[in-house]
Formats: structure tokens, C-alpha cells, sequence
């Protein structure tokens, strides 16, 4: 039995044994800058589009990737990464199929928390709060400015469903395309949702693990601002 499970190892059932790796010895130290009340802007929806922009100029790999994290009607959670797609209206979109297991689990418990993690900037961005639906207007624009095949795949897949195997989604891909050409129309199980913001937290890595932590909670039309423990 190993003796703890950060340690990895994989013997092979034929072959030289890959050595054991302990996990908890992957360190780094962070030591690039820092991020203080009177660096942070007050508006916490600025700060992160200044943030969005330092990752976008250092040419980051999918810097809209996030994790979304969500809970059933029990309170169990699931989390999955996925694209933010706009920040507009006060919060955050994304796009999604309505009855994919994110779907149904924001219809029953309308509330969400997204990480962004930019870890060769050493920072991580924590978003909370409650999830609409952005208006049919809003999601068919979007739909319409996706890839034809993008826009075929959201007919052809009943995401997070289980399929017999790889033939079935093909077969399902090619009925949707024989079925509308290169028009398709948003199917009305597919659109966006909102995460209207309850609190935003900055997190800026620093020497020693003493790490920069601002937290943006909102009251009423404006935001306080308190500094977390690392």
C-alpha cells in the first residue's frame, strides 16, 4: 500500500518500473509581483477585465478557460471547465446545452462559482454567485457567430448523455447536417447563462506563500474590499 496518495508510481505488466513520484514535493516558489488595495481597482468588473488583458498580452493558452462549478438539488457539487464567451450586463456568460448536467443542476440551484487560473502569471480569479439565462436574443447572436460545424454539433449531441459509442455521435452529426444544411437555427435546448456576481476574489501569488488575497464583496451598488489570510 503506497504510503500516502500523493505518491505515484506505475509498474508496468511488462517492462521497467516508472519511477515513483511524490506529489507533494512539486513545489514553486512565486515571486513575480504583488497586489494591493491601492493597485486593485474599486470596481472588481474592471479589475478583472485589466487581468484578462495582462493574460491576453502574454499570449496565455485558452485564458478564458474556467472552471464552473455547480451542485445538485442535494447539495452534491460537479465541476467542469468551460469558455467564458463575454463579460456584459454586470456578469459573466457562457453557453451551454439546457439539459447537460450543468443545465439541469442551474435550473434547480440557480448559483455557481467560476475559477480562472493563469498560472504563469501566478494568479487565480474566484467569481460567485447567482446564474440567469441571458435572453434568446443574446444566445441566438452567439449561436449564429459559431462554426458551422460548432452550430451542427449542438443539434447532434444530448450532452452529457450516454451514447452506445463514436458511430452514434457521427451518425447524429450527419442526420443534423443532412437535416439543415448550413443553416441551422439555435436549437431551443441550447443558449447562455449569466453568473451575476456576489463576490470576486484576486489571488496574486507571493514569496514565501504569503499570498496577495483581495476579496470584493458586493453591497448593494457598490463593492467592499477586504484583504484574506493566504
Amino acid at each position: 500500500m503506497s504510503r500516502f496518495p500523493s505518491e505515484v508510481g506505475i509498474q508496468p505488466p511488462n517492462g521497467p518500473k516508472i519511477p515513483r513520484m511524490n506529489v507533494a514535493d512539486l513545489r514553486q516558489e512565486y515571486m513575480r509581483e504583488g497586489l494591493s488595495e491601492a493597485q486593485a481597482d474599486r470596481d472588481p468588473i474592471r479589475q478583472f477585465e485589466s487581468w484578462f488583458q495582462d493574460a491576453l498580452r502574454a499570449q496565455l493558452p485558452l485564458p478564458n478557460a474556467m472552471t464552473l462549478a455547480t451542485a445538485d438539488s442535494a447539495g452534491a457539487p460537479s465541476a467542469r471547465v468551460v469558455l467564458l464567451k463575454g463579460v456584459e450586463s454586470g456578469g459573466f456568460v457562457f453557453y451551454t446545452n439546457y439539459f447537460s448536467r450543468k443545465g439541469r443542476e442551474l435550473e434547480r440551484r440557480p448559483a455557481a462559482c467560476m475559477v480562472f487560473l493563469w498560472s504563469e502569471l501566478e494568479r487565480q480569479v474566484r467569481i460567485e454567485g447567482a446564474v440567469v439565462r441571458v435572453g434568446a436574443e443574446e444566445s441566438d447572436a452567439y449561436y449564429a457567430s459559431r462554426p458551422l460545424g460548432a452550430r451542427l454539433s449542438a443539434w447532434a449531441s444530448a450532452q452529457s448523455e450516454t451514447v452506445k459509442d463514436r458511430l452514434t455521435l457521427e451518425k447524429s452529426m450527419n442526420e443534423a447536417r443532412e437535416r439543415h444544411a448550413e443553416q441551422p437555427p439555435r436549437p431551443p435546448h441550447w443558449g447562455g447563462y449569466r453568473l451575476i456576481p456576489q463576490a470576486i476574489e484576486f489571488w496574486q501569488g507571493r514569496a514565501d506563500r504569503l499570498h496577495d488575497r483581495l476579496l470584493y464583496r458586493r453591497q448593494g451598488k457598490s463593492w467592499a474590499i477586504e484583504r484574506l489570510a493566504p
